[in-house]
């Protein structure tokens, strides 16, 4: 065992004297290295593993070192011999337990446990399917057919959880053969898609570009058909954006390698619709890559910091600060962000960045507040991990983790009441609306309003929403519109934003993220006394 400890200190020796040898990819740092930490990793992994069953193995009854005190020159000391006694026990264990171990299952066991011994929920072991996911986001493509799809949880005789088709993505494989939204994936090359899982679905669709899958695909009740497709390089849906009017609309959906380019088509079109206002939708937005989001904020800012980061470690540090050159939005346009407690991590950057800078007006509701950067660590088994390396200040100096940045008007969707619940629950049991469409597919905006003041007659709800959910189901087998302006609170406050006349005075009055903070420990303060 004495040459495998040695690898293993010298791996965490690298690790502490790593030089900022990766590429910053946002609230993810992506290390190339992964065929050189593998070994180290796993070993760390699978002791630390055995440290739940130290109080009950008296074998190695040690005595650890008094933490209580410890000086800095005797912390390799201290690893070394917690790394000595969990070894001892996984030998022990694999040579004394009463039925085989499987090395496998203790390793991915080890692996959560020690990522979630920091109690740091961004800090976490990856399966290869979430490994894979990742680099999906990281990369910003992937060889597939171009489906996005659902799938249930639960799947019985009476009702299996066939893979269900939300949408093709235009131009791909799945499209270019006619696959429709709504239809079934029943079999996937002879596996049906009831009896398997969504990471087993996404893992036999995913491969090698120029490689064929076959599908069968059911439409409607009861016609089935074969299908034979040719994976290809499929771009991750980024940014969508359209005209409200004569306001640009630019919805960011995630931030990957692309993003960029595509928010830079948007402004191009903008500019040749002369547009006199921009919305940035970034509800929802999970984030993604601190490079691409960085990008993204030099379009529309000038000068100064964007974002920064820093942690313990010196080579972490980093300014991200924007060039004049790379600024593409023209000047004086009013700019509003809708923001809400799905906007998180990179998306955050951006919000922040652009209020920061009094470039943006703020609508919606308080974002996730997530301000750490992560480093994934691919490892040769195909799995990995994501750890925390350092935390994110926008322009202000200011970390809104776990604090969020609130909107400068707050615009809150109403909630149900408990009258509104049951009337939801009753519609959804009855069908009522699905019914309706199976036999007007093509309602119109007129057919569809009239309809709703029937429904709220028997469901006691707003009928705003109403209007809603008949638009959802008679869209399901469509491209689904980019935006929903007559059920959209935040949307349409944005637009009133955007055409208020004191739009200048709008922004010159918001307050940065730092002077919120500031007024929020001082009001926290006077409470105390």
């Amino acid at each position: 065992m004495s040459c495998l400890f040695l690898s293993l200190t010298q791996f965490c020796r690298r690790l502490d004297k790593l030089k900022y040898r990766s590429t910053i990819k946002g609230m993810v740092v992506s290390t190339k290295n992964g065929k050189k930490t593998w070994a180290g990793a796993v070993l760390i992994a699978v002791l630390v593993f055995f440290l739940i069953f130290l109080p009950n193995v008296s074998a190695f009854s040690q005595t650890a070192p008094n933490t209580s005190n410890k000086k800095t020159d005797d912390y390799s000391t201290e690893r070394r011999l917690y790394i000595e006694l969990l070894g001892s026990i996984f030998d022990y264990v694999q040579r004394s337990y009463v039925e085989e171990v499987d090395p496998a299952l203790l390793y991915e066991g080890a692996m959560k446990g020690l990522m979630e011994a920091f109690g740091d929920p961004y800090t976490s072991y990856m399966d290869s399917a979430q490994v894979r996911s990742l680099s999906d986001t990281t990369v910003g493509n992937f060889g597939g057919v171009g489906l996005s799809i659902s799938k249930a949880v639960e799947s019985t005789p009476e009702n299996p959880a066939y893979v269900e088709v939300a949408s093709p993505i235009d131009g791909t494989p799945g499209h270019k053969a006619g696959i429709q939204a709504g239809d079934l994936i029943i079999s996937i090359d002879g596996t049906s898609t009831a009896d398997i899982t969504m990471d087993d679905v996404l893992s036999i669709l995913r491969g090698e570009i120029g490689t064929t899958v076959d599908l069968v695909i059911r439409r409607g009740k009861n016609l089935e058909f074969p299908v034979t497709l040719t994976r290809a390089l499929i771009e991750v849906p980024t940014v969508k954006y359209e005209m409200i009017d004569d306001i640009g609309y630019l919805r960011i959906i995630e931030f990957t390698p692309q993003t960029p380019t595509r928010v830079q088509e948007a402004i191009n079109f903008f500019k040749k619709s002369n547009f006199i206002g921009l919305i940035i939708d970034l509800r929802s937005n999970p984030g993604g890559l601190i490079s691409s989001v960085v990008e993204v904020a030099d379009k529309f800012i000038d000068s100064g910091p964007i974002v920064s980061t820093k942690s313990r470690l010196s080579y972490e540090n980093t300014v991200f600060m924007a060039s004049p050159k790379k600024t593409t939005m023209p000047k004086n346009i009013p700019i509003v962000v809708l923001v809400d407690q799905g906007s998180a991590s990179a998306s955050e950057i951006l919000a922040g960045a652009l209020k920061d800078n009094h470039l943006a007006y703020l609508v919606g509701d308080r974002t996730f507040g997530k301000g750490s950067v992560q480093e994934p660590i691919y490892l040769k088994t195909g799995d990995g991990f994501k750890l925390t390396i350092a935390r994110y200040y926008t322009p202000s100096d200011t970390n809104i983790d776990k604090i969020g940045i609130p909107p400068d008007l707050e615009v809150l969707f109403p909630e149900f009441s408990e009258e509104e619940e049951q009337a939801y629950m009753d519609l959804i049991e009855a069908e009522a609306i699905k019914n309706r469409i199976e036999k007007n597919p093509n309602m119109t905006e007129a057919e569809i309003s009239a309809f709703a003041k029937e429904l709220a007659k028997i469901y006691p709800m707003e009928q705003r929403v109403l209007r809603r959910l008949i638009r959802l189901e008679r869209d399901k087998t469509k491209e689904s519109a980019l935006y929903d302006l007559d059920y959209d609170l935040q949307l349409q406050a944005a637009i009133d934003v955007i055409k208020n006349k004191d739009f200048n005075q709008l922004i010159a009055n918001a307050k940065t993220l730092k002077e919120l903070q500031q007024e929020a420990e001082v009001k926290a303060a006077q409470t105390e006394d």
